[in-house]
């Protein structure tokens, strides 16, 4: 029998990573995880955890306006990026030693180096030292894709935005995309003037159209700007240190920063899997069966590294699923179907089951209900955003295969609906449950 240095050794330590080292070692492995950056990969360092907490500081200047209705003498306030950053980035901290601390109390060990495949049972970490594993799980993620064009290195992606030293006045954001949206608002809201540019005019491309179609109405009429169908031409550095940023089409933008939000690619560069004839895709994702398993016998992979669902919550799923059936002796698989998702834009839209298109698709017929009204909140404080919730129904069945949202909380009300969703419940099940009120969440109930 073959002895190796570890039972199981993981690349990356992100959200699927430290899951599945976690679990596995729980169950009695012998688990090693490497890690080239910090503990707690992009969602956690620098992804959807310092963004939410963007989302949340973003608020206030909303909030504080609106106090006044609510006869609060609210003075004049003024905002300090660089509190929030620092204190941002002192709470990633904090969860970073946090998800440490959970990989030693299970006994992983962590190798804070970065690692690649040498073999179907060998990893080569940067030091040069070689180690093997019965099992290796590639959990690298994804990384933000910059477009390529003169100038291009004057931008910046979702990984350096939390690090920025002064607040930019003028933003320019490429893509359309959940990133491009949520950063849009967050900045606009900060007090930047915001241009969003996109090379075709379809936003949140996905999601159902009368919501993003709704997102990007109240988007322009707070004062972001957006402009379509154009490409980057080129970008120059001025002497102040701002950048002129050049279109096709259109008038150059002067601009403090820009951020490309123009998608990720999975994390597979450079990472030797060829030395273990691993497969990937056309985009460089690893093919994976419904076990997480490549090509290679012996090498897993979980997460945004296979481009199945991006999102943390399933790269989580996909780790435990793994522990579970290679160390934990209870096969389980991931179930892709009914995922809720949501957009931290201003405000939030969410999403579960099928759009009306989706359905339109599939079902041919369907039935569809909608409310639009405007948050009682938002009425005395004279805001005259509306929101708009939307069940879409199977005509035959009643089940409510899709319910998309977007309003004030619409995540934190969608996650429950989610489950309603799931249960495969149906519309007249909804019409059954007593609503409550006074409250946003009570027009799921009241569609008629």
């Amino acid at each position: 029998m073959l002895t190796y240095d570890y039972d199981l050794f993981v690349i990356g330590a992100g959200s699927g990573g430290v899951r599945a080292a976690r679990v596995s070692a729980a169950y009695g492995a012998r688990v090693a995880v490497a890690e080239e950056h910090r503990v707690g990969g992009t969602c956690v360092i620098r992804g959807c955890v310092p963004k939410k907490l963007l989302v949340y500081g973003s608020h206030f200047a909303e909030d504080l306006q609106d106090a006044r209705r609510f006869g609060w003498k609210v003075p004049d306030c003024e905002f300090d990026w660089s509190a929030l950053r620092d204190n941002v980035l002192a709470e990633v901290s904090r969860l970073e030693g946090l998800y440490t601390e959970t990989l030693g109390n299970n006994k992983v060990e962590i190798i804070r180096e970065r690692a690649t495949v040498a073999g179907p049972h060998e990893v080569l970490l940067g030091s040069g030292q070689t180690i093997t594993a019965g099992k290796i799980l590639i959990a690298t993620g994804a990384w933000p894709i910059v477009p390529h064009f003169p100038g291009a290195e004057h931008g910046i992606t979702s990984n350096e935005v939390f690090h920025l030293d002064t607040f930019p006045k003028r933003v320019v954001i490429a893509g359309a995309g959940y990133i491009a949206n949520e950063f849009a608002g967050i900045f606009h809201q900060f007090g930047a003037h915001v241009t969003l540019v996109n090379r075709t005019d379809v936003i949140l491309r996905g999601y159902d159209e009368q919501i993003r179609d709704r997102l990007l109405q109240i988007s322009m009429t707070k004062g972001i700007e957006f402009k379509f169908h154009v490409a980057f031409e080129k970008v120059d550095k001025q002497p102040d240190g701002s950048l002129l940023v050049h279109m096709t089409g259109h008038e150059p933008i002067p601009a403090d920063m820009l951020l490309f939000a123009t998608g990720r690619r999975p994390h597979t560069e450079n990472l030797g899997l060829e030395t273990a004839d691993v497969a990937l895709d056309a985009k460089g994702a690893i093919k994976v069966d419904d076990d997480n398993r490549s090509s290679c016998a012996s090498i897993y992979a979980v997460g945004d590294v296979t481009n199945r669902v991006q999102l943390t919550p399933v790269a989580i799923r996909e780790g435990q699923a793994f522990a579970d059936t290679v160390f934990g002796n209870n096969p389980r698989r991931v179930d892709y179907g009914c995922i809720p998702s949501a957009v931290f834009s201003h405000p939030p839209m969410a999403g579960v089951g099928m759009t009306e298109a989706e359905a339109r698709n599939k079902l041919g017929e369907v039935k569809v209900y909608t409310s639009d009204f405007r948050a009682m909140k938002n009425v005395l404080a004279d805001r005259h955003e509306r929101a708009l919730y939307k069940l879409v129904v199977h005509p035959e069945t009643d089940v409510v295969v899709g319910i998309h949202m977007i309003g004030p909380d619409a995540p934190e009300i969608l996650q429950a609906a989610a489950i309603a969703v799931k249960a495969r419940l149906t519309k007249a099940q909804f019409d059954d449950t007593v609503a409550l009120h006074p409250s946003m969440a009570e027009e799921l109930v009241l569609m008629r």
